[in-house]
C-alpha cells in the first residue's frame, strides 16, 4: 500500500533473570487502550444490516463451512512470505512468485495467466553488510535499498569503505551545496536527519518530564527545518545522485523513521546511482554524531545486489467465467507487488492471500457463478498503482461490464469498515449483500453508505476513476502505518489468522452476492460529491494513465 495490537504476551516463554541480571520494574506500565474497532459493534448499536437470524441463502451456510472451516489462507501465506518473500516490481523474485500463484489457480482448474503490461528496472536483492570499522568495530543494522547498485567497480561486487561525512548545515541554495560537494569524495554521504532520540513516542510520554519533552522536540524541529533548507539545496539542478556520484562519493547512507524503536522504512528508487543503505534508526544517529563530532566514523559497505536493466512487468489474472452474465465482472482486487526490505506481509501478501483464498472458496462451493469472478494481483503499485491503471486502459469490455470491486490492502487485520463510495447505486445495492451475511461477519463492519471518490493509495482507485463500484474492504490497523507498512519488519509472523481466514471468507460471500444480484450496478455519481475541503462538495477526478517502463532518468 503506499500510504498508510497485537499484545504478545511472553512472560510464560522468558528466561527467568538471575541474581546477576537488572531485575524489571515493580510497577508495570499502564494497560494500552483497546481499539474500538476491535471488538465487535455492541449489540445496542446493531445497525439494521446486521442479521440476528441465521442467513436465508444455503449457500452462504456452505461458503462459510469451507472458508472458516477447511481454510488454507494460512499456508499460503507462509509459503508466499516465507519461501518467496520481497516482490519487488521487476525482480525475479517477483516473476517467482507469481509463476506460483498462477500455479495455485490453475491446480483448481481456474484459468489464469500473467498478463504483460510493460517493462521496469529489474533488480535482484543479493548480499548487504554494512559494518562500523572506526573509531571501533561492529555491525549495524542496514540494508541496500531497492535499485541500489552493487559495490565495487568491476564485475564481480566488492566491499568498499570510507568515511562517513554526514549532510551539510546552514546551506540553503543550490550553488552553496555544489560548493561544498568535494566534500563528500571517497566518503560516504549520510543524507538524512537523524533522530535525537529513538524511543517512541509513547515512552516519551509515559516516562519524560514534560520539560525534557519539550526540549528534544524543539531540537529535532530544530534539526529537521536545516535538513528541509538543505533538501531543497539538493534538488535544484541535477539530481544529487548525479551531483554525488560525479563529486566521487563512495555511496549514501539514509534512513526514515517509523515511530517505533527497531523499526525502519525501507524504499529505494531507481534513480539512486550509488550504493546505497538504509540504515536503523540507533545505527544512523550513531554514524552521524560520530562524524560531526570528528571522531573517526568509518564504514565497510558490501552489497551484490544486481541491476538487471528493463524487464517486462505483469499482472496475474484469473477468471471463473460467469455462465448466464459472462460480461459482466465482479472483480477482486489486490496488489500483489511490495517493497524490498522484508516479506512483504501486510503490503500486501495479506491482500493478496484473502482474494486467492476467496477464489479457492468459490471454486470448490459456487464453481458456476452468474457472473464472471475476476481475480486481479497488480504489480506496480507502489511505483503509482501502474498495473491496475494498465489493466483497465488494456481491457475497457471489463471496465464496461463491471459490477462491484472488492479491494484489499490496508494490512492484516478483520474487515471493519466499508463504504459505499460515490456511486448512488452502490449505497443500498451492499448494505443488502451485508444484510444477507451471516451476523457474525457484518457484526465487526461499520458501514458508511456514500463516500467520496478514490483517488490514489490503492488499486480501487484506478477503477473508481472510471466511476465503477469500487470499494475497499478496510481492516483493523495493529498499528500498520508505523510497525508493518515499508518497513523491514513487515514479515510472516504479523499475519493474524483468523482474521485472515474472515476475511478470506467475507469476500467470497460478497463476490457471491454480487455475482447472484438480478440488476447490473449503476454507474451514476451521487450529486454532490463528497470529500470537497472545508465541506464543499467534491471535484470528480478523471483517470490518469499508467507508467508502462522506468521512467528516462531512473535508468
Amino acid at each position: 500500500m503506499r500510504r498508510f495490537t497485537a499484545l504478545l504476551l511472553l512472560s510464560a516463554f522468558s528466561l527467568q533473570p538471575s541474581a546477576s541480571h537488572a531485575q524489571r520494574p515493580a510497577t508495570p506500565p499502564p494497560a494500552t487502550p483497546r481499539d474500538r474497532m476491535a471488538d465487535p459493534i455492541p449489540a445496542a448499536e446493531l445497525p439494521a444490516y446486521v442479521r440476528t437470524t441465521p442467513p436465508s441463502d444455503p449457500m452462504l451456510q456452505r461458503l462459510w463451512d469451507e472458508g472458516m472451516s477447511r481454510s488454507q489462507a494460512s499456508a499460503f501465506a507462509q509459503v508466499l512470505m516465507d519461501r518467496y518473500g520481497q516482490r519487488l516490481t521487476g525482480s525475479p523474485e517477483s516473476d517467482a512468485a507469481q509463476e506460483w500463484l498462477v500455479s495455485q489457480y490453475t491446480g483448481w482448474g481456474v484459468p489464469a495467466r500473467r498478463e504483460r503490461y510493460g517493462t521496469w528496472l529489474g533488480w535482484s536483492r543479493g548480499v548487504s553488510h554494512l559494518d562500523l570499522i572506526g573509531p571501533r568495530t561492529r555491525s549495524l543494522e542496514a540494508t541496500a535499498m531497492a535499485w541500489s547498485p552493487s559495490t565495487g567497480r568491476g564485475a564481480r561486487p566488492t566491499p568498499i569503505e570510507g568515511e562517513v561525512v554526514a549532510y551539510p548545515t546552514g546551506l540553503s541554495t543550490p550553488e552553496a551545496f555544489d560548493a561544498w560537494l568535494p566534500t563528500v569524495k571517497g566518503k560516504f554521504f549520510a543524507m538524512n536527519a537523524p533522530r535525537l532520540s529513538c524511543r517512541s513516542g509513547a515512552q516519551w510520554r509515559e516516562f519524560g518530564t514534560p520539560e525534557e519533552q519539550e526540549r528534544v522536540t524543539a531540537a529535532q524541529n530544530t534539526l529537521q527545518v536545516e535538513w528541509n533548507q538543505l533538501n531543497v539545496a539538493m534538488s535544484g539542478g541535477r539530481s544529487v545522485w548525479e551531483k554525488l556520484k560525479d563529486a566521487g562519493a563512495l555511496g549514501v547512507l539514509t534512513f526514515q523513521w517509523s515511530n517505533y524503536p527497531g523499526i525502519t522504512k525501507i524504499f529505494g528508487s531507481p534513480n539512486q546511482t550509488l550504493p546505497t543503505f538504509a540504515v536503523g534508526c540507533e545505527d544512523y544517529g550513531l554514524l552521524v554524531r560520530l562524524a560531526r563530532n570528528g571522531q573517526g566514523s568509518r564504514v565497510r559497505a558490501f552489497t551484490d545486489s544486481r541491476r538487471l536493466g528493463e524487464r517486462p512487468v505483469f499482472n496475474v489474472v484469473a477468471e471463473l467465467k460467469g455462465v448466464e452474465k459472462p460480461n459482466e465482472y465482479v472483480i477482486l482486487s489486490a496488489h500483489f507487488d511490495s517493497w524490498s526490505a522484508a516479506s512483504g506481509a501486510t503490503d500486501n501478501g495479506t491482500g493478496t492471500i484473502t482474494m486467492l483464498e476467496a477464489l479457492r472458496i468459490l471454486k470448490q462451493v459456487y464453481p458456476q457463478p452468474k457472473r464472471t469472478i475476476l481475480v486481479g494481483h497488480w504489480n506496480g503499485e507502489e511505483q503509482g498503482l501502474n498495473g491496475s491503471k494498465a489493466f483497465t486502459e488494456d481491457h475497457p469490455e471489463v471496465i464496461a461490464g463491471a459490477h462491484l470491486v472488492l479491494n484489499q490492502d490496508n494490512g492484516t487485520g478483520r474487515i471493519t469498515s466499508l463504504s459505499g463510495g460515490p456511486i448512488a447505486d452502490a449505497g443500498p445495492r451492499v448494505a443488502g449483500y451485508l444484510g444477507a451475511l451471516p451476523g457474525a461477519l457484518s457484526q465487526w463492519i461499520r458501514y458508511t453508505p456514500v463516500g467520496g471518490q478514490a483517488t490514489g493509495g490503492s488499486d480501487h482507485a484506478s477503477f473508481a476513476c472510471h466511476k465503477v463500484a469500487a470499494l475497499s474492504l478496510g481492516a483493523l490497523g495493529w498499528d500498520y502505518s508505523n510497525t508493518t507498512w515499508h518497513t523491514d519488519r513487515d514479515t510472516y509472523d504479523k499475519v493474524v489468522e483468523s482474521d485472515l481466514r474472515q476475511n478470506a471468507t467475507l469476500t467470497a460471500m460478497l463476490a457471491y452476492l454480487a455475482s447472484e444480484d438480478p440488476t447490473p450496478m449503476g454507474r451514476t455519481v451521487v450529486d454532490p460529491l463528497p470529500g470537497g475541503t472545508n465541506g464543499q462538495p467534491g471535484t470528480w477526478r478523471p483517470c490518469t494513465p499508467a507508467t508502462r517502463a522506468t521512467p528516462a532518468n531512473g535508468r
